[in-house]
């Protein structure tokens, strides 16, 4: 994984980023405008195993022209990686051979939160929030990205 002024140095611009939200049943995906100033949620990739999963996400990145990854990083409150900061982290390590996009690893905490109070605000129904929230909650991490990003290059 690479730090930020690493990961924009091998992104080329004019391309997308997408943005990952690593759920334990779902992965969700939002992708950037080519310019890099907005992200939108796309379909999640429902999880089965980690070869089917590597495989369908990958087929989602090529078929966009992805060009780099933002994968969230749910750490804990205090900043401290839990078991599930760790089981992202071993999801990009085994994903990392099979794909050689630049990736960099996101804050995501409270990510899902906000994604959840957006969609209660615009009167989303519960079984369609749960649909989506991984989705939605990829956007949040990825706009952040973004969002630095557009502060980084000025």
């Amino acid at each position: 994984m690479l730090d930020l002024d690493a990961f924009l140095a091998a992104v080329p611009p004019g391309l997308p980023i997408a943005g990952l939200d690593l759920g334990t049943k779902t992965i969700g995906v939002a992708l950037s405008d080519r310019g890099w100033r907005f992200s939108t949620p796309r379909a999640v990739i429902r999880r089965k195993k980690f070869t089917l999963d590597a495989a369908a996400l990958k087929r989602a990145l090529d078929a966009e022209q992805v060009a780099g990854i933002v994968i969230g990083l749910p750490l804990n409150m205090d900043g401290s990686e839990g078991p599930r900061a760790q089981s992202t982290r071993a999801f990009m390590r085994n994903y990392a051979p099979l794909d050689d996009r630049p990736a960099l690893f996101w804050d995501e905490r409270l990510s899902t939160v906000a994604a959840e109070r957006a969609m209660i605000s615009a009167d989303v129904s519960r079984g369609k929030r749960a649909e989506r929230i991984d989705s939605a909650a990829a956007a949040f991490i990825l706009q952040g990205a973004l969002d630095r990003i557009a502060g980084w290059r000025g």
